[in-house]
């Protein structure tokens, strides 16, 4: 009997986001919705960044890797859990549970230190505009684009590898709908305390060394601000940061709700329900408070409209 239940899983059973038959379909139209939304926003704002020339600033370019980020992150796990909507059973294949499980940690991570560099940009072009083309060059972007990718990439491969070279045992049933490592950790056989251990200790770095540099950056651009003599000028600082920090507060507060959670209220279906919102719900309001609360996205926009081949002159 021992010996069976050490047995390699073929495949794993996703939960999903609810059990009751009768929300099934309503919660398909949702998703459906919700991911076509993003897909098409997300998508809008990459290619609107990179073909409108009035747009190639590093803000946009940051922008552009948010929104590359974002649907990267609703796509691995939407199309599978829209799938489980719809079949008798939400089976996920070994290879594909570990495959999801990559590329979400990839993308999750990136965000973190994307809207930190964001963060970063905001406070040069608020705090030091005279040498912010000097400070935020091309090559600096690129270099913190590179760093957060590589950096996302090894924490990805390293927690799905230690996690998926440990043996799978007892139940096959995953209390979530999309593979994670958190109720994947407790279905290992062998002792998990190594890979949980490497867990907390790069998540509260990755959520403490961020959010710091977040913190910090408006900190500065708030008593900048707070100098200025002309009430213009603190409007148009306000606004020029105004959609990064609504994206931060929306990001940030969604992830230390589920983290700073008493014990005795935190459970599966708590992290679930923040798991959607910043894995489907946030992809989808990026890119629409980009739009709605940017004048020169609105612009690039109404200029594609009239006259698209007049975006890359």
């Amino acid at each position: 009997m021992g010996q069976q239940n050490l047995t390699v899983l073929p495949e794993f059973i996703l939960i999903g986001v609810t059990r009751l038959p009768e929300l099934q379909l309503p919660l398909f139209g949702i998703f459906l919705l919700i991911y076509m939304t993003t897909v098409m926003g997300n998508l809008g704002l990459i290619i609107l960044t990179k073909v409108d020339s009035h747009l190639n600033t590093p803000m946009y370019f940051f922008i552009r890797h948010l929104a590359f980020i974002d649907l990267g992150n609703s796509t691995v796990i939407c199309p599978k859990m829209l799938v489980n909507f719809i079949v008798d059973q939400n089976t996920i294949s070994y290879y594909e549970c570990a495959t999801q499980l990559a590329f979400f940690l990839l993308f999750i991570i990136s965000e973190f230190f994307i809207l930190s560099a964001m963060a970063y940009d905001r406070c040069v072009a608020i705090c030091n505009p005279l040498r912010y083309n000097v400070v935020i060059s091309p090559k600096l972007c690129y270099v913190l684009v590179g760093i957060s990718y590589l950096y996302s990439t090894f924490q990805s491969l390293l927690f799905t590898t230690k996690i998926f070279t440990l043996t799978f045992c007892g139940s096959n049933v995953i209390s979530h709908f999309y593979c994670d490592d958190v109720p994947l950790i407790p279905m290992l056989c062998s002792n998990a305390q190594e890979i949980q251990l490497l867990i907390i200790m790069f998540s509260a770095f990755n959520l403490i060394s961020t959010l710091l540099v977040v913190l910090v950056s408006y900190m500065l651009i708030l008593v900048t601000i707070f100098r200025m003599k002309s009430a213009e000028g603190r409007r148009k600082a306000f606004s020029t940061c105004g959609s990064h920090l609504t994206v931060v507060v929306v990001f940030y507060g969604s992830l230390l709700f589920m983290y700073l959670q008493p014990k005795s209220a935190h459970s599966f279906e708590t992290d679930k329900m923040a798991s959607v919102f910043y894995t489907l719900v946030i992809p989808m309001l990026n890119p629409l408070i980009y739009s709605l609360r940017n004048k020169e996205v609105k612009n690039a926009f109404q200029r594609f409209i009239k006259n698209p081949c007049s975006l890359c002159t």
